[in-house]
């Protein structure tokens, strides 16, 4: 896919919506509900379709010799999820720049946020295996998504420090 002859598509001031799964037994701990593996992976493939929204999922990286690598990751577990359980997703970009992007993503069971998912991720040239910056038509969807969901609320587990006290 060649990027630079893309329009790309139309970013409104709400999250990207990403689709979601069923909870399948082999997801089950012995608590008998998903096992946090499942979350990663279960986020993880949402990322893979924001990135596919964005026009550098799996053909990009194939195209480009390019592709996102995540940097850090932070999950929070509100609710649990039991088998059979349906799950979606939405997503925000929080910030970009010529080379790296901060997302967060929340599961849902029905309307409820069951979990969120923030992560930095960064494009990475794959010959070099060292950061490259984005293409100018990718940078250019980047900033119009940001600029289209900067007013929106961000999730109260947004930016939050891991401890067992909260910082003031």
């Amino acid at each position: 896919m060649n990027g630079s002859c893309v329009t790309g598509p139309e970013f409104s001031a709400q999250p990207i919506t990403l689709g979601g799964g069923t909870v399948l037994p082999e997801w089950l701990d012995y608590n008998g509900h998903m096992n946090v593996a499942y979350y990663v992976l279960a986020f993880d493939q949402a990322v893979d379709r924001m990135l596919e929204v964005l026009g550098i999922g799996p053909d990009y990286v194939q195209t480009a010799g390019q592709g996102p690598y995540a940097l850090q990751t932070s999950i929070h577990y509100l609710n649990e999820m039991l088998l059979d359980e349906a799950f979606s997703f939405d997503a925000l970009l929080i910030d970009c720049d010529h080379k790296r992007m901060h997302i967060m993503l929340r599961m849902f069971k029905a309307d409820s946020v069951v979990a969120t998912y923030e992560q930095i991720l960064m494009n990475v040239d794959h010959h070099t295996r060292r950061s490259v910056a984005y293409p100018n038509w990718v940078q250019e969807r980047l900033d119009k998504l940001k600029a289209a969901q900067a007013n929106l609320p961000r999730p109260v587990q947004f930016g939050q420090p891991l401890g067992l006290r909260r910082r003031s």
